[in-house]
């Protein structure tokens, strides 16, 4: 008599997923293939991301791909293969953003905050010095830090506040009348004419104000219209509120002559 295959017919009653494997005579055994666990008769994926997190880093991700595959994602906050993830400190480029005159500090993932240096005020993403460390950064009014420096006029190096009216670079080195007042002996009476000692004073106070008292002696007439602010009818603020540790600076487009 011919040996019975019980693996005939109908895998042998194993799973599909599963080998049927031929033993004595009308017997057989169900092995789950590979990737696949359970008595052979049952077989299910192996889900390897249960145990150990699939091998993946713990700051990762584990992703079932198939049968007892997976894949390994870092966090997001992290940086790498998966298998091993490093955090990745938003201060570590380019400051986080942060002003280069401020602290950056991680905080938690994805986070930071900024906070201006001693001796700098702003918002950590905008941190400003004093007076003449503004001055010299900005381009605007450059000219008028070197013509301070020049005339060793030091009015506005303390403590303040201080309000500053700031011709423009281009205006202070294409006015003619430069070279003139200079040679005269009175610019650094002109440079004093745009400021103003003992007030901090926005755009939106000076809209509320007819004339104020430069450091020259001299009343500077404000006046508001057009949504525009001008000074002695002639220079207008072009750009304004430039908060800086002992004051504020406002640029104009022309220079006030006392």
């Amino acid at each position: 008599c011919p040996a019975i295959d019980a693996c005939e017919s109908t895998n042998g009653g194993c799973s599909s997923k599963a080998e049927c494997r031929r033993t004595t005579p009308g017997n057989r055994a169900c092995v789950c293939s590979a990737g696949y666990t359970g008595d052979g008769i049952v077989c299910i994926e192996i889900n390897p991301c249960l145990v150990n997190n699939g091998g993946c880093d713990r700051n990762a991700e584990c992703t079932q791909t198939g049968p007892n595959q997976a894949a390994c994602n870092c966090l997001k906050g992290y940086s790498g293969d998966g298998k091993t993830c490093t955090y990745i400190s938003l201060c570590s480029q380019n400051n986080g953003g942060c002003s280069e005159f401020a602290i950056c500090n991680d905080t938690k993932l994805t986070e930071r905050t900024c906070t201006c240096k001693p001796n700098y005020i702003g918002d950590g993403f905008k941190c400003r010095g004093n007076i003449f460390q503004e001055l010299l950064r900005n381009s605007n009014t450059s000219r008028f830090y070197f013509h301070l420096e020049a005339l060793s006029i030091r009015d506005i190096s303390g403590p303040g506040p201080f309000t500053l009216f700031v011709p423009l670079t281009d205006i202070l080195n294409s006015d003619p009348r430069v070279k003139d007042w200079i040679a005269k002996g009175v610019m650094a009476q002109v440079l004093r004419y745009h400021m103003v000692g003992c007030a901090n004073l926005l755009y939106k106070d000076l809209t509320a104000i007819t004339n104020i008292t430069s450091l020259h002696g001299d009343l500077i007439h404000i006046s508001y219209s057009q949504n525009s602010l001008v000074l002695n009818n002639k220079a207008e603020i072009i750009l304004s509120d430039a908060v800086v540790t002992n004051g504020v600076i406002h640029v104009i487009n022309q220079i006030l002559v006392p």
